[in-house]
């Protein structure tokens, strides 16, 4: 019985696609005028709602007239970012909406309390339980919730601004509503910041009275504390006794100095009488008056005695009178300076019992300046705790005066002003006439569009053949056991027409086949000895699926190379081979060589997938050009997409291609279709068994064998796919398409 499979591969035509909006124009033009219809009604029955809104400014009211001095910086409000959406959370908080409600009369309109004016269908739904009943809910919880429902407050983008919309089935209210939350919020910041502000003038009353007491207590410490250590103040706010040695230790600086000055002189005298030297070089010898005048004298003599000379010997009487009175002006003039060295040095002795007697008052006074610190230390404390008091009484006096006068004169301005009030809309926000009935004229057009499409693509008449799509054929025949009829085979001509005939669902039919007179006679004989029907073989010794999946995995091959003389249905036997060796726990690839994909098309139900082709055309890696049997756990390789003869040009890729997947799998099977010896020789490697597949011993396939078996191929082995199930089709017990 023969068993016949085709799957055809199919695009999308786009142009009977979209001609079916054409054919169903006028379905979609009703739908869409009955939708746009319905949203004309829905647009213009629906209750009108109004819009309206109020703009607060947050901003600083205080004037810099009334500003108390003390404020700096921080005393300000806060009004960034966070602090403005603080105050729009107090806008819309329950507190103000519960005041507008009160003013307004809200809870007296049926637009927010749902339970003064029900329909005959919302009290039904009400009854039979369908729909909750308001009246459970208090009166003013209905008001606030429908009111939230219908306000948006909000801060608007980079300003201090906060906006309130409200709206309402009543223009006139749409506008009164914000208005009145503004005011109302307004009056509750006011009315919260006289509070504090109260709050403020009765804490600081009884502080103050209390400062004021401590104050006078720390005053009188300091007071009683001065008198008591005798701590007298002197210039610059210092103890007298301070003042008193900064003063002495100047006196005994400066008798020190004169000290030095007086002795050091007396010293340069002495040296010069004694080493009679000149005495014009000490300045307190020459600016002896009396010096001076014997100075001038002796000057006096020389010029003498000079101008003499001339005329004169040195023994002349006149000459010798004179340089004696010029001897006895040098000896005065040593005596004078010896009087002005003693008194020198009575000066340094008188300098050096002056600066004893500052030592000795230095050191009393010492030690009454370090007693005086140590009280000053001791008063200072005391001021400061003093001092410190009075500044936190005058603080409160000048925060509690202000309090008291805007408490008097009620003037608490508020940081925040109306910026501009509601206006009663001309227009209703809801509903849009024009937008609703747009979109609902486009949305539906384009739904009704998507639909039809949808329909006409999933309906199948918008579909195709692919181009280059053909139909395969793979036929097994399956030995019957006990008896088969003859059947006289049909012509080739006769059989392709009905093929083509034939439905896509009828692919899969059973048709007869002829079967070999050898084969039938062989079961004739078995049914006459009754013996057990065993399939029969023809004289070349093929073995089955079974018997090649059993012989691959006892000898360990690596590689199982098939060529298909008769062709494209003969490839049945590598599939079928790789799905009994999976199904034994394998891990098997099968590499589909052929040209039209027949090996690997049963096992994908598509041709579209990448493949070889592309993985030798640099277009795909390993990931993407290996894929998972439908039927077993197999995996497989199938032809691909690419170019044939570009991907031919990298043919010398194949062993290393090979010898990855022998590394990956522990098997992998090659189908190379009707090829030679020379073209399997770069397929061939280490553990590689080779098989021929055959469906009919007829010439062609032992002519195929004998060639490969003269090529260098003796231990070729010849299996039949005669026996099994279509590849195609799932095999009970295996992983199925879904």
């Amino acid at each position: 019985m023969s068993v016949q499979s085709a799957a055809a591969d199919v695009d999308v035509d786009l142009r009977q696609l979209f001609a079916s909006l054409a054919r169903n124009w006028l379905r979609i033009l009703v739908v869409t005028l009955v939708v746009t219809g319905l949203a004309f009604a829905f647009a213009s029955l629906a209750t009108r709602h109004y819009k309206a809104q109020t703009q607060v400014e947050i901003v600083p009211r205080e004037s810099v007239y009334t500003r108390p001095p003390s404020n700096n910086d921080t005393d300000k409000p806060i009004l960034d970012e966070q602090g403005v959406a603080t105050q729009v959370q107090i806008i819309s908080s329950n507190e103000i909406l519960k005041q507008v409600a009160e003013k307004l009369g809200l809870e007296k309109l049926p637009e927010f309390d749902d339970a003064l004016d029900m329909s005959p269908l919302s009290r039904a739904l009400v009854l039979f339980g369908l729909k909750s009943d308001p009246m459970e809910i208090p009166a003013e919880e209905r008001v606030l919730k429908k009111m939230h429902e219908k306000l948006n407050v909000y801060g608007v983008e980079k300003t201090r601004i906060i906006a309130i919309e409200f709206s309402s089935e009543n223009r006139k209210l749409a506008a009164e509503i914000p208005d009145a939350i503004a005011a109302a919020y307004i009056a509750g910041q006011g009315a919260a910041k006289r509070e504090s502000n109260n709050a403020a003038a009765d804490f600081l009353a009884p502080e103050i009275a209390d400062l004021q007491q401590q104050v006078r207590v720390a005053e009188d410490k300091v007071a009683d504390y001065r008198a008591q250590s005798d701590l007298l103040m002197g210039g610059n706010n210092s103890v007298l006794a301070t003042q008193q040695l900064s003063e002495l230790s100047s006196e005994l600086m400066r008798v020190r100095a004169n000290r030095a000055s007086a002795q050091a002189t007396a010293d340069s005298v002495r040296k010069a009488l004694q080493g009679g030297g000149s005495l014009d070089a000490v300045p307190e010898v020459l600016s002896s008056d009396l010096i001076q005048r014997l100075r001038e004298r002796q000057v006096e003599l020389k010029t003498n005695i000079a101008d003499l000379s001339t005329t004169l010997l040195d023994n002349h009487p006149r000459i010798r009178a004179l340089k004696s009175q010029l001897a006895d002006l040098d000896g005065q003039i040593r005596n004078e300076a010896q009087k002005i060295m003693k008194g020198l040095l009575t000066q340094a002795q008188t300098a050096q019992a002056r600066e004893n007697q500052l030592i000795s008052d230095l050191n009393t006074l010492k030690a009454a300046s370090a007693r005086a610190g140590k009280e000053q230390v001791e008063l200072d404390a005391l001021q400061r705790d003093a001092a410190a008091k009075r500044q936190q009484l005058e603080l409160y006096l000048t925060n509690y005066r202000e309090a008291a006068s805007r408490q008097d004169r009620k003037y608490l301005p508020v940081d925040a002003r109306i910026a501009s009030k509601a206006s009663v809309p001309s227009e209703p926000y809801f509903p849009k006439l024009v937008p609703i009935v747009g979109a609902a004229f486009v949305g539906s057009l384009l739904l009704m569009s998507i639909i039809t499409l949808l329909q006409e693509l999933f309906s199948g008449r918008a579909m195709r053949p692919a181009p280059g799509a053909r139909y395969e054929r793979v036929e097994q025949v399956a030995m019957p056991v006990a008896s088969v009829p003859v059947v006289e085979p049909e012509p080739v001509a006769a059989k392709t027409g009905e093929a083509e005939d034939r439905p896509a669902d009828m692919e899969h039919e059973l048709e007869p086949k002829a079967v070999p007179e050898s084969a039938l006679a062989a079961l004739e004989e078995a049914a006459a000895a009754d013996a057990e029907p065993e399939p029969v073989r023809s004289s070349l010794g093929e073995i089955d699926v079974e018997k090649a999946a059993e012989k691959l995995i006892a000898s360990g091959a690596a590689r199982a190379i098939f060529v298909s003389p008769e062709g494209d249905e003969a490839a049945a036997s590598a599939v079928l081979v790789a799905r009994e060796v999976s199904d034994a726990g394998l891990r098997v690839l099968l590499l589909d060589l052929t040209a039209s994909g027949a090996a690997s098309r049963p096992m994908l139900d598509s041709g579209l997938f990448p493949g070889i082709t592309n993985l030798l055309a640099s277009e795909a890696q390993f990931s993407d050009v290996i894929h998972a049997d439908l039927y077993s756990d197999c995996h497989v390789i199938p032809v691909g997409t690419a170019d044939p003869v570009r991907a031919m040009r990298a043919a010398d890729r194949l062993p290393i291609i090979m010898q990855s997947l022998t590394t990956a799998y522990d098997l992998v099977i090659v189908e190379c279709g009707p090829a030679d010896a020379h073209s399997i020789s770069r397929l061939v490697g280490d553990s590689t068994e080779v098989f021929l597949s055959m469906l009919q011993a007829d010439d062609e396939v032992a002519q195929a064998a004998v060639k490969l078996i003269e090529s260098g191929y003796p231990d070729l082995t010849l299996v039949t796919p005669i026996g099994h199930e279509t590849p195609g089709h799932p095999v009970p017990g295996r992983r199925s398409a879904a």
